[in-house]
C-alpha cells in the first residue's frame, strides 16, 4: 500500500503494560501528595515530581536530579510515568499530524494537532470509541469501549508534545501548539471527571501551563452537565449543534430526542461566558440537501441570536459509507452569507487533514467492546 501523499511514521505494536505499578500521569496535586505519603516518602516531593513530569515532559525518575538518588530509586520501584504508546503517525499534505495511540489494555484511540500560522490546535479524546451515535460522524459508527482515564486524555498532549520536540513547557509566545480542543472521539461531558482532572493538569502554572481561554470544550447538548463546565472549569464551550429543527437533529444527533434544541439554547443562554466577552462556538456541518437551505440559515439565525454565539461551518468530511455528501461550495457560502448578515459570525472552516482521515468527524480505531461493558452504566456514572 503506497504511503503517498501522505507519510506514515513510527509504525509499532506497543504490548499492552502488565507493570502493576501505579501511574502518575493524570493524578491531581492532591491525589499525588496523598500517593506519597501512603508510601511513606514526603508530600513535598508531589511539586518537584510534578515539575519533571508536566514542564520537563520526563518519563523516567532517573533524570530528577533535585531529588536524591536514593529517593528516585524508592519512586522508581514504586511508581510508573506511563504514558500512551504511538502505534502509528501520520502526516498530511497539510501538515496535520494523527497519531493512533494505543493504551495500557491494548486498546487504541485517536488523537490529531491541526497546524496553523499562529497555533497549533491539538484534538484530544475522552473515550475510546463514542457513547453517541451521530449519524453524519464516523466515530459514531464505533460503539463505546471505555472512558479514558485523566492521564490517557493528559497524555494525548503530551504525545503530540513529544512528536514536536516542545519540551521543557515553552511560552505563551513560543508554544507550536497553543490549543487544546476536546472534539476528537467521544462524549466529553459523559467523561466529566477525568475530563475535568486532566485539564486542570494542563491548566496548571507549574506544568503545562496552558491558559484556560485556550482550551474548548465540545459537547453534543448534555444539557444537565453544560453548567459544570462553567463552574469547575470556565473554559470555551463548543456546542454541536447541526441542525435548526428537532425532526432534523434527531436523526443527526440523536441525544436531542432526550434533550431537544430548546432546552439545550436554554442551557447555553445561561452560561456565564456567553453574558460576557467569550462567545459559545455553534458547530454545523454542511450537508447536501438535508441542512443548508436558505431557509435553515435564516432559522440559525433566528435561534441563535438571544445567544453570544458564533458559527463554525463545517464542510462535511467524508468516510468510507457515509449516508451523506458535502454542500456544494457555492451553497456552503451562500449559507454562510446569510448568517453573517443576520450578525453572527459564521466562518467556513477549512478541512485539514482529509487525506489521512483526521479531519472533523473522521476519527476512528479498531477498538471494540467487551460484551460485558454497558454504556447505559457508564452514562450513569457521569450522572445523567
Amino acid at each position: 500500500m503506497s504511503l503517498l501523499p501522505t507519510e506514515l511514521l513510527q509504525i509499532a505494536e506497543p504490548a499492552r503494560r502488565n507493570d502493576t505499578r501505579p501511574n502518575l500521569l493524570g493524578l491531581s496535586r492532591e491525589q499525588l501528595k496523598a500517593l506519597l505519603a501512603e508510601h511513606g516518602l514526603e508530600p513535598f516531593r508531589a511539586g518537584q515530581i510534578w515539575h519533571w513530569i508536566y514542564w520537563q515532559g520526563v518519563r523516567e525518575f532517573g533524570v530528577m536530579s533535585n531529588i536524591a538518588r536514593k529517593t528516585r530509586e524508592r519512586l522508581e520501584e514504586l511508581f510508573v510515568i506511563d504514558r500512551p504508546a504511538v502505534s502509528t503517525e501520520q502526516r498530511s499534505t497539510d501538515g496535520t499530524r494523527k497519531w493512533l495511540l494505543r493504551l495500557s489494555d491494548g486498546q487504541e484511540v485517536e488523537c490529531v494537532n491541526i497546524p496553523e500560522e499562529d497555533r497549533g490546535s491539538v484534538c484530544v479524546s475522552s473515550q475510546v470509541g463514542c457513547t453517541l451515535t451521530c449519524s453524519f460522524c464516523h466515530t459514531g459508527t464505533q460503539p463505546l469501549v471505555r472512558n479514558l482515564s485523566a492521564g490517557e486524555i493528559v497524555g494525548q498532549f503530551m504525545v503530540a508534545r513529544d512528536s514536536y520536540g516542545e519540551w521543557p513547557s515553552p511560552t505563551e509566545s513560543t508554544r507550536m501548539l497553543s490549543n487544546i480542543v476536546m472534539m476528537g472521539m467521544g462524549e466529553p461531558l459523559y467523561n466529566f471527571d477525568n475530563v475535568a482532572t486532566a485539564l486542570r493538569i494542563v491548566m496548571d502554572d507549574q506544568g503545562i501551563a496552558l491558559g484556560r481561554r485556550r482550551i474548548t470544550l465540545s459537547t453534543s447538548g448534555i444539557v444537565p452537565m453544560i453548567p459544570k463546565v462553567a463552574t469547575e472549569l470556565d473554559v470555551n464551550l463548543a456546542v454541536s449543534l447541526h441542525a435548526v429543527s428537532d425532526e432534523v437533529r434527531d436523526l443527526l444527533v440523536p441525544v436531542n430526542k432526550k434533550w431537544p434544541i430548546a432546552e439545550l439554547l436554554k442551557a447555553c443562554a445561561d452560561f456565564p461566558s456567553a453574558r460576557n466577552s467569550r462567545r459559545i462556538t455553534f458547530e454545523y456541518v454542511m450537508l447536501k440537501g438535508v441542512n443548508d437551505s436558505d431557509a435553515d440559515a435564516r432559522e440559525l439565525v433566528r435561534l441563535l441570536t438571544p445567544i453570544h454565539a458564533k458559527v463554525n461551518l463545517i464542510p462535511f468530511n467524508p468516510w468510507p459509507g457515509a449516508p451523506y455528501e458535502c454542500s456544494s461550495n457555492n451553497r456552503i457560502h451562500r449559507f454562510a452569507e446569510i448568517v453573517n448578515a443576520g450578525g453572527l459570525s459564521a466562518p467556513v472552516r477549512t478541512p485539514r487533514g482529509r487525506d489521512i482521515f483526521a479531519a472533523c468527524g473522521q476519527l476512528k480505531s479498531e477498538s471494540v467492546r467487551d460484551r460485558r461493558t454497558k454504556v447505559r452504566d457508564l452514562e450513569a456514572k457521569a450522572g445523567v
